[in-house]
C-alpha cells in the first residue's frame, strides 16, 4: 500500500466538508429541519459509489441546532453483509478522534488543570531535553541531531506544531526507530505487520508509548512548523496524568457517557460486530478487506487507547458530539463542556512562532485536534479519518456535517470535492423552491 499522504487527505476531505457546511449557511433555517426532502443529488452520488462497488455502503449526517441529524444511506455494512448500513453502523473514525482528544484537553485547561502554552515536560518530564534532527528524516545519529531552541508546549501538541513526528507521515531512520520503542499509535488491520506503512507493534501502555516518543528525536523545532503528528496520542497520556484517570475513562466519564454516545469507544463489544463495517483497501482499482467486522481488530482491546487515531464510532453517536459543540457545549439542556472551552478550542491556537513557510495553510488555522475557519468561516471546526470518514460543525451557524464509508487510502477517491458539490446542488435545489 502506498504511503498515506496525510496532509492533502485532511485537507482534501476537511474542504469538502467545510464546503457544504458553508452551502447550508446560506439559508438562515435549512430546509431540512423543516420537513423538506433536499437530497437528490447527494443520493445519486452515494448510490453511484455502492453501485460501482467503489464502497459497500456509505452514511452522510446532516443537522441543524439541536434536532436530530437527517441520516442518507447507501448500501451495506460490507460486501458480505446483507445489513444496510444506517446511523448507527459502526465505523473506524482513525484521526477524526483527534478533536473529542483535543477538546477533552480543554476542558482540563479550562478548569485550571491545563495550561495552552505550559511546558510538557511539566507533566512528563521525560520530554525536557528534546532533540532534533538537521536534516528532515535523516539519519538519527549525533552528527544530525541540535537542541531543541524552545521546550514543547500543550498548545503545540494540540496544533501539530511540537515538531513530533509520525510513523504514517515520516519515512527513513526515524520510521525503525519509531517502531522500535513502540511509538505505534495506531491499530488498522490483523494483517497489519503485512502492509509497510502501518507495520508495528505499538506499546503496551500508553504511559510506555509516552515514554518512547520521548526518547526520538523531533523532525522540527518546537513551534517552528505546522507538520501532523503524534501530539494528539502523547496528549491522552497528559490527559492520564493530569486528571488522575486513565484516558479512555476520562473520555467516558465526561463525554461519552453523558452525551449518550453508547456505541463510541476504542474496542467495539463482540455483542455489536453485525454493525461494525467493514474496511477496505483500494488497490489497483480493486477493493482489498483489511478489517472485517466479525473478525476485526477493534473487537479486541488495544494496547493503550490511542487519542489519535483509536476510535470507533457512529454516525448518530458523532452527532451527538458535533451538537454539543454547535450549542457551546450543551447538549439537550445538559452542560458537557463551558462555553469558554468550546470557544477557545474551536478558535485559531497555532503559535505566534511559526516560521513563514510553516503555517498550517492559507486562511485556515488550527485549534484543538481540528482546523478551523477564519474571517467569514470562523466557528467551523472538525477534522477527517483516514478512511474515508469526517465531521464538522459551524458552531455560530448550529450546522453540522458528517460523512462515514471505510476505504484506505483516501486519496483513492475524490469524494470529498464530489460531496461538498453535490451538497451545494442539493442547498440551490431547496433555494428554487
Amino acid at each position: 500500500m502506498e504511503r498515506f499522504d496525510l496532509i492533502s487527505l485532511t485537507r482534501r476531505q476537511w474542504l469538502g466538508g467545510a464546503a457544504a457546511l458553508g452551502a447550508a449557511a446560506a439559508f438562515p433555517v435549512p430546509a431540512w429541519a423543516q420537513g423538506a426532502e433536499p437530497w437528490a443529488n447527494l443520493r445519486r452520488l452515494m448510490a453511484s459509489y455502492v453501485d460501482a462497488r467503489k464502497v459497500c455502503g456509505m452514511v452522510a449526517a446532516l443537522g441543524y441546532a439541536q434536532r436530530e441529524p437527517e441520516a442518507i444511506c447507501s448500501g451495506t455494512d460490507s460486501f458480505t453483509s446483507a445489513r444496510h448500513c444506517d446511523i448507527d453502523s459502526i465505523y473506524r473514525i482513525y484521526s477524526q478522534t483527534k478533536p473529542i482528544t483535543g477538546m477533552a484537553a480543554m476542558i482540563l485547561v479550562d478548569e485550571g488543570k491545563l495550561g495552552l502554552d505550559q511546558p510538557l515536560h511539566e507533566i512528563l518530564p521525560k520530554f525536557r531535553t528534546m532533540q532534533v534532527q538537521k536534516v528532515y528524516d535523516g539519519p538519527v545519529t549525533p552528527d544530525n541531531l541540535e537542541p531543541a531552541v524552545r521546550p514543547i508546549t500543550i498548545r503545540q501538541l494540540l496544533t501539530h506544531t511540537s515538531g513530533l513526528g509520525y510513523g504514517i507521515v515520516q519515512s527513513g531512520p526515524i520510521v525503525a526507530a519509531m517502531r522500535a520503542v513502540g511509538a505505534v499509535p495506531g491499530q488498522f488491520s490483523r494483517l497489519q505487520a503485512l502492509i509497510p506503512t502501518l507495520a508495528g507493534t505499538p506499546a503496551a501502555s500508553l504511559e510506555l508509548f509516552a515514554d518512547g516518543v520521548a526518547s526520538l528525536p523531533l523532525v522540527y523545532q518546537p513551534g517552528a512548523k505546522w507538520s501532523y503528528s503524534m501530539g494528539l496520542d502523547v496528549m491522552g497520556r497528559v490527559i492520564e496524568v493530569v486528571s488522575g484517570q486513565p484516558f479512555d475513562s476520562f473520555l467516558q466519564e465526561r463525554f461519552f457517557a453523558p452525551l449518550g454516545m453508547r456505541d463510541t469507544g476504542f474496542q467495539v463489544s463482540r455483542e455489536k460486530a453485525d454493525r461494525l463495517t467493514a474496511s477496505y483497501a483500494v488497490s489497483q482499482g480493486r477493493l482489498l478487506p483489511i478489517d472485517l467486522g466479525p473478525n476485526s481488530i477493534y473487537l479486541e482491546k488495544p494496547a493503550f487507547p490511542f487519542g489519535g487515531a483509536g476510535l470507533a464510532t457512529t454516525p448518530r453517536d458523532y452527532d451527538r458530539f458535533l451538537t454539543m459543540l454547535s450549542g457551546y457545549g450543551e447538549l439537550n439542556g445538559v452542560r458537557i463542556m463551558s462555553e469558554r472551552a468550546v470557544r477557545l478550542g474551536s478558535s485559531n491556537l497555532l503559535p505566534g512562532t511559526l516560521r513563514p513557510d510553516g503555517q498550517y495553510d492559507a486562511g485556515w488555522g488550527f485549534g484543538a485536534g481540528g482546523r478551523v475557519g477564519l474571517g467569514e468561516n470562523a466557528g467551523i471546526y472538525g477534522w477527517a479519518g483516514a478512511a474515508g470518514t469526517f465531521g464538522f460543525v459551524d458552531i455560530p451557524k448550529r450546522l453540522r456535517a458528517g460523512l462515514y464509508t471505510q476505504y484506505l487510502p483516501v486519496t483513492a477517491y475524490p469524494l470529498s470535492e464530489e460531496f461538498s458539490a453535490a451538497a451545494r446542488a442539493d442547498f440551490a435545489a431547496l433555494a428554487r423552491r
